[in-house]
């Protein structure tokens, strides 16, 4: 197999597994009535987004799946969001059809946003997603460009400790059995509780997962662990897991001024 050839193969099996989510999987939930009555409030309860978007561009990256670019519609952004699958842009189209609302549907890479135009866009939204690339350094550098200054980056990712479990013990303990510094796809594990089927998975370590923010030219303003505890589930639940191990981190970050960017790599708190 060439590079390149090597290269595009995580992008095309990824496609083909979120194509099959497409289809009636939690990940297909568009948005509902009464999330677009109150689209903010459905989309940010932790107050990072400003306190109206109306005429702002706002690219969901990553995001397709008829929720995130429909309820930044409701709330009068200029929406573009991109993905790559078509069976989940599919249902964008669908949903702002429906509604009434325009919206903007790209088939592309999170990590390569070349058919976007430099400086483009004021927020960039990004649900947990990176994961599914190699290089989160190149997914941080592409948004870097298309943002504006001062333009503001949410994101969600999961942790690195949550892609290092590989099984259970008969005690239902979880076996940290992939090294943290593992390079390429992750292998195929026992516990799947935070796999999507047929996808290939990365490991980004903490380094790069705020380190390589800062030094793409972001400052952090906030980071949040969404708890994912569910006392009540049974011990082969997701929620069960979530009690030991939190599997995602949110990211709000500010794209700083370009002249001020170059070489940066402090990290500033509100």
């Amino acid at each position: 197999m060439s590079t390149d050839d090597s290269r595009s193969g995580y992008r095309r099996q990824n496609q083909t597994a979120w194509n099959r989510l497409s289809d009636g999987s939690q990940f297909a939930k568009t948005a509902s009535d009464e999330e677009c009555r109150d689209p903010l409030n459905a989309l940010d309860g932790r107050g990072w987004l400003p306190p109206t978007v109306a005429g702002m561009n706002v690219l969901c990256l990553a995001s397709g799946g008829g929720w995130q670019s429909i309820l930044y519609a409701a709330a009068g952004a200029r929406v573009t969001v991109l993905d790559l699958s078509p069976g989940m842009l599919e249902l964008d189209r669908r949903e702002a059809d429906r509604r009434g609302y325009s919206v903007t549907t790209v088939e592309g890479s999170m990590d390569d946003l070349s058919m976007l135009h430099d400086e483009s866009f004021d927020i960039v939204h990004q649900p947990v997603s990176t994961c599914y690339v190699p290089s989160i350094v190149k997914v941080y550098q592409e948004i870097a460009r298309v943002l504006r200054d001062g333009g503001l980056y949410i994101s969600q990712h999961k942790q690195p400790t949550c892609a290092q479990i590989t099984q259970r013990t008969e005690r239902n303990q979880f076996i940290v059995g992939i090294e943290y510094f593992h390079e390429g796809p992750l292998p195929k594990v026992e516990d799947t509780s935070y796999r999507e089927a047929g996808a290939i998975e990365y490991l980004h370590r903490w380094d790069e997962l705020v380190g390589g923010l800062c030094r793409a030219g972001f400052v952090l303003e906030d980071l949040r662990e969404p708890r994912r505890a569910d006392y009540k589930a049974p011990v082969d639940h997701f929620g069960y897991r979530g009690r030991f191990i939190p599997p995602y981190v949110r990211l709000k970050a500010r794209r700083l001024p370009r002249q001020q960017s170059t070489g940066s790599t402090r990290l500033w708190l509100p």
